[in-house]
């Protein structure tokens, strides 16, 4: 695995689980802790990892971040909310209403 595909993984690791210690994505990556800490020196400076010290300490992704959240422009979230008002089938709005709520920010929301 290269050092930039290994830093997507410990990323998407991360995000899944939201807490871990360098020990265990030592263990699950297969490098050593110190590969690890290296990668998370890098990480740091674009996304908000928390390293936490101490008994129990480890990474940890603050609650706020959602890497999957807040991707749809305004004009996509207009665009879908006009479609979702505009079906008759209550099981599809339902749908665009999920995608809606968890892809688009509250801000658009009027």
């Amino acid at each position: 695995m290269r050092t930039n595909e290994r830093r997507d993984e410990i990323m998407r690791i991360l995000v899944s689980k939201r807490k871990l210690t360098i020990e265990e994505l030592s263990h699950t990556l297969k490098v050593s802790k110190i590969t690890i800490k290296r990668d998370v020196a890098v990480l740091v400076l674009d996304y908000p990892i928390l390293q936490i010290s101490g008994k129990g300490g480890g990474l940890a992704l603050p609650d706020w971040y959602h890497p999957h959240r807040n991707i749809l422009s305004r004009e996509q979230f207009q665009t879908l909310d006009e479609i979702k008002g505009q079906l008759s089938d209550e099981r599809k709005c339902a749908v665009v209403d999920g995608i809606l709520s968890e892809y688009a920010s509250n801000y658009y929301r009027e």
